[in-house]
């Protein structure tokens, strides 16, 4: 989903709000779940209006970190997560936090759990984009995961509802052409360069992670991915996540924003923070972008070089088709028998 703006603002601030996510895992009922979402969006709305008011009125984009409203479903099977927690496409859920991004204006990003009526009994997770009108602009579903269902799992269908540009959309904004890249989807360049071929500049990174080392994959990837496609990361961490039995702490910290060359403009530590913002200069970027020599790698790509081998190799298996009942061991049944073929291939 894209939408063109004539308007261009060349230099803004964004920020990667680093906070606590309140999951729903135990709430007994759908109705308790919302009423635990609704208190999650009511402080967004004060976190993100102090934090702007500290920042500046410049800062137009705000990334918000992965499930926040809700947590992940920790074992759920899918039609019990798709009954408490998820949203619907048309949720005013969505409506509630574009009355935030309206009475801002600013763009903000998040990353939910949503229910498709294309797909009964199946849920996503997606990120968003809502625009300073409050519209949402951007909906990208992960395709990479190993515990929820992606399109990937029902790719012959969703290709017939959305096409192509619907798996990998960009948002041509007056802020620049923004895409996003869930989570641990950072680890997979494929999906950013997809997403580059289609003109993003600017990744929107939700993310819930473990943080405190700065040789991780996930910290190598980030500046990867910004160097390869000459795009801005802009990542999102938690501040931890709450009511669940999980330590709270374990995915906390590290938010920050990285530049086209992959220069670290801004990163905060760990806790409920503001602190990972920086200034966006769309023009240098551009500039950037259409100068020729070595550093102009997304220039350099010689796509067709790549294409036989992709299209010839077959790795995770699509159109699995998980259904309502699905939990976690048959994903991992689907990732054990990929790992035999290709062991028997002589590939892994």
């Amino acid at each position: 989903m894209s939408r063109e703006n004539d308007e261009t603002i060349d230099q803004f601030t964004a920020l990667a709000l680093q906070v606590t996510c309140h999951a729903v895992n135990q709430a007994v009922d759908r109705t308790e779940a919302r009423a635990l979402i609704k208190e999650s969006i009511n402080r967004l709305e004060q976190q993100i209006a102090a934090s702007l008011a500290f920042i500046g009125s410049d800062c137009r984009l705000v990334v918000l970190p992965e499930y926040l409203l809700t947590g992940f479903p920790m074992g759920h099977p899918l039609a019990l997560w798709a009954e408490k927690a998820c949203l619907e496409m048309n949720d005013p859920l969505y409506e509630a936090l574009g009355k935030i991004a309206q009475k801002q204006n600013i763009f903000l990003a998040g990353n939910a759990y949503e229910l498709d009526p294309n797909f009964p009994g199946l849920y996503f997770q997606t990120c968003f984009l809502l625009d300073p009108a409050g519209e949402l602009i951007l909906r990208y579903r992960r395709l990479n995961s190993l515990f929820t269902p992606t399109p990937h799992d029902v790719w012959e269908r969703y290709l017939e509802c959305y096409g192509l540009e619907g798996v990998f959309p960009v948002a041509k904004t007056a802020i620049g052409n923004l895409a996003a890249v869930a989570s641990e989807e950072i680890l997979f360049p494929e999906v950013a360069r997809c997403l580059a071929m289609r003109g993003a500049e600017i990744f929107l990174h939700p993310t819930s992670e473990a943080y405190g080392n700065a040789r991780s994959p996930k910290e190598a990837a980030k500046i990867s991915r910004a160097v390869e496609n000459l795009a801005y990361v802009i990542s999102a961490n938690t501040a931890g996540i709450g009511n669940t039995n999980i330590p709270l702490a374990s995915v906390n910290g590290g938010s920050k924003i990285v530049d086209y060359r992959g220069l670290v403009l801004a990163e905060t530590a760990s806790g409920e923070s503001m602190a990972a913002f920086a200034g966006i200069d769309l023009a240098a970027l551009r500039r950037y972008r259409r100068r020729p020599g070595l550093n102009n790698l997304l220039s350099r790509q010689r796509l067709e070089l790549y294409a036989d081998s992709y299209c010839q190799s077959h790795f995770h298996p699509a159109n699995t088709k998980p259904d309502g009942q699905a939990d976690n061991k048959q994903f991992i049944k689907t990732q054990l028998k990929t790992i035999e073929r290709l062991a028997k291939l002589g590939i892994i």
